[in-house]
C-alpha cells in the first residue's frame, strides 16, 4: 500500500474504529472486542509508510521530483497520524491525538465522525439495572415437551429453516420426537444412537479394507521398484558388454586397415624392383 490517499482512508477507518470502541466503553458493554482488528489495521498502517517511505527513496534516486514531492507532502502527515492513533490504542490521550481522532481526512465522513464521537445519555449510559434488587429467575419444567416449543411461523422467522443432512429428508429429530412422551423419546434416541453406531462398525470395516489394500498396494509397488533395479543393473551390464565389444571391433578395423597398408607397399616394392630388371 504505497499510495497516500489508501493510506488516508486506512487512517480514517482506523479513526472511526476507536470512535465506536470508545462508545462501546462508555456504555459498559465491552469494546475489547474489536482490539484485535484495530491492531492488524494499525500494522497495516506502519508498513504502509515503511513502504511509502521505501517509494520516495527510489523516487529520489530515480529524479521524479513530482512523485517524489507528492509523497512527502504527504508522509509527516500521515506518520503523525499514525503516533496519534497508536497513543488513542494504547489508552495515552492528550488534546494532540483526541484532535486527530475526530476528525476525518475525507470530508465526506464527517457525518460519521459526528455521530461515532457523541457521548450516549444519561439514560442510556449504562445497560445494568440501578436498583440492587436482584431479579429472581425459574424455570418450568413439563412432562410434555412439544407444549413448549415456539410455533413453526416464529421459529422459521427467527431462525429460518431447520440443518438437514439429508435435504430430501422432509422429517428431522424434532419433528420425529414431536409429540413423545419421556420414554418414547428415550427408546427413539436409543434407536438412533444404535443406528449410527452401526453405521460407524461400517464405516471403520471399510476404513480397515481400504488400510489393507492400501498396504497391499504398497507391497506390490516394493516389489515392482526391487524388479525395476534388476533391470537397471542388467542393463548396465549389457551396455558394459556391448562397449568392450565395439572398442574390439575399432581395433580390429584398426589393424586390418594397417595390414592392407603393408601389402600394398610391398606390391609396389615388387614392381618397381622388376621394372628396374628389365629396364637394364
Amino acid at each position: 500500500m504505497a499510495n497516500p490517499n489508501q493510506l488516508f482512508l486506512l487512517a480514517d477507518h482506523i479513526k472511526l474504529s476507536l470512535l465506536e470502541r470508545q462508545r462501546a466503553q462508555s456504555l459498559e458493554i465491552g469494546g475489547d472486542s474489536n482490539d484485535g482488528h484495530i491492531s492488524r489495521s494499525l500494522d497495516q498502517f506502519k508498513d504502509g509508510l515503511t513502504t511509502l517511505e521505501n517509494e520516495l527513496k527510489r523516487l529520489q534516486e530515480a529524479g521524479d521530483e513530482d512523485g517524489a514531492l507528492n509523497i512527502s507532502d504527504s508522509l509527516p502527515g500521515l506518520q503523525k497520524q499514525y503516533g496519534d492513533l497508536t497513543s488513542q490504542f494504547h489508552g495515552f490521550s492528550s488534546p494532540s491525538t483526541t484532535d486527530t481522532l475526530t476528525h476525518p481526512n475525507d470530508p465526506s465522513l464527517n457525518a460519521d465522525f459526528e455521530h461515532a464521537a457523541q457521548k450516549p445519555s444519561a439514560s442510556n449510559s449504562s445497560l445494568r439495572p440501578k436498583t440492587g434488587r436482584t431479579v429472581s429467575k425459574t424455570v418450568r419444567f413439563s412432562d410434555n415437551p412439544s407444549s413448549a416449543l415456539p410455533s413453526p411461523d416464529l421459529e422459521a422467522q427467527l431462525f429460518g429453516s431447520r440443518y438437514r443432512d439429508n435435504p430430501d429428508d422432509t422429517m428431522g429429530y424434532r419433528d420425529e420426537a414431536n409429540g413423545m412422551n419421556n420414554v418414547q423419546i428415550h427408546a427413539y434416541h436409543q434407536q438412533v444412537l444404535d443406528e449410527q453406531d452401526e453405521q460407524l462398525d461400517r464405516l471403520g470395516a471399510s476404513i480397515a479394507r481400504q488400510r489393507e489394500l492400501s498396504m497391499q498396494i504398497g507391497d506390490e509397488l516394493d516389489d515392482q521398484v526391487a524388479m525395476l533395479d534388476d533391470v537397471d543393473g542388467a542393463v548396465d551390464r549389457h551396455q558394459g558388454r556391448l562397449d568392450r565389444a565395439k572398442r574390439q571391433v575399432n581395433r580390429i578395423t584398426r589393424a586390418a586397415s594397417e595390414s592392407k597398408q603393408m601389402i600394398a607397399i610391398i606390391i609396389l616394392i615388387i614392381v618397381l624392383v622388376l621394372l628396374i630388371a628389365i629396364l637394364k
